[in-house]
């Protein structure tokens, strides 16, 4: 079952803004009906990284674009509850290019989550990112698949989380950038105090 966490206005005034796709269809073509999100299917079909807790119970999945600086913000307030999740970093392309080029990268490095400090720092020096210089095909078309699978669900943007609730096992999907406290709250995690 599909649930769409609804927002208040004083709890969507906390969130950041997040990078979105674009919505036009070709003429005469129908939008293609997303279908019901579903863990087990991106446990089954993405291709991601994970960081944060092994042992952890809880799994949070997170679409992102290498080149989305709201991701980069979600990157940064996830740190401090990796200790309680475990967080599965997927990468998409949705914003140009390079989004596949790094996310492969990202992807084939031999510590994708030192690969993603490294990306981030490079994006915040206005660097423009991690090198994504001789990125083999499979990467790109992992990155690829990712987002057709993304795609597949109606996501409008990124970064995009996808969990189950600790209490009601419903799937919990959240789109866009928040602070750690927020992020801690609707995913059922302490805050860190």
């Amino acid at each position: 079952m599909k649930r769409r966490l609804m927002l208040t206005a004083a709890a969507s005034a906390s969130l950041l803004a997040a990078c979105g796709k674009e919505t036009a269809t070709p003429a005469g073509k129908p939008a293609a009906e997303a279908k019901p999100v579903s863990i087990d299917t991106i446990a089954a079909q993405a291709k991601g990284f994970s960081v944060g807790s092994s042992m952890a119970s809880r799994v949070v999945y997170v679409f992102f674009d290498a080149q989305c600086p709201h991701c980069a913000a979600l990157w940064d307030a996830s740190r401090p509850l990796r200790s309680q999740a475990r967080f599965v970093w997927i990468p998409v392309g949705l914003i140009n290019e390079k989004s596949f080029a790094q996310g492969a990268a990202i992807l084939g490095a031999p510590d994708p989550a030192a690969a993603m400090d490294q990306h981030e720092a490079a994006l915040r020096a206005q660097q423009g990112g991690i090198s994504a210089m001789g990125v083999a095909d499979a990467g790109r078309d992992a990155v690829k698949r990712n987002t057709d699978l993304m795609n597949s669900f109606g996501f409008g943007g990124v970064p995009t989380t996808v969990s189950k609730d600790p209490q009601t096992g419903e799937v919990k999907t959240m789109e866009g950038s928040m602070p750690t406290a927020t992020l801690a709250k609707r995913l059922g995690l302490n805050a860190p105090g």
